[in-house]
């Protein structure tokens, strides 16, 4: 039977350790979605204190704007 592994991040490069994406991967915001489902704004901050790490540790030769994409505007309510 296989085990469940959680879709995280390695560092320094944000890639999921498990399928190599771009994190968050889409397992990895269907299951915070699943684990802040009761607190949207709860998701969006502890996003952004994520993407606040994250921005230490990639260079985005393009901004900010695209590290917000991948981290944030993904989250917020539609």
């Amino acid at each position: 039977m296989p085990r469940y592994r959680p879709h995280v991040a390695a560092r320094p490069s944000w890639r999921c350790r498990v399928c190599g994406a771009a994190w968050p991967c889409s397992p990895a915001r269907l299951a915070l979605l699943g684990e802040y489902r009761e607190d949207r704004i709860g998701l969006l901050v502890y996003l952004a204190g994520v993407l606040c790490e994250a921005a230490g540790d990639l260079t985005c030769p393009t901004g900010d704007d695209r590290l917000s994409d991948r981290f944030i505007t993904w989250a917020r309510v539609r």
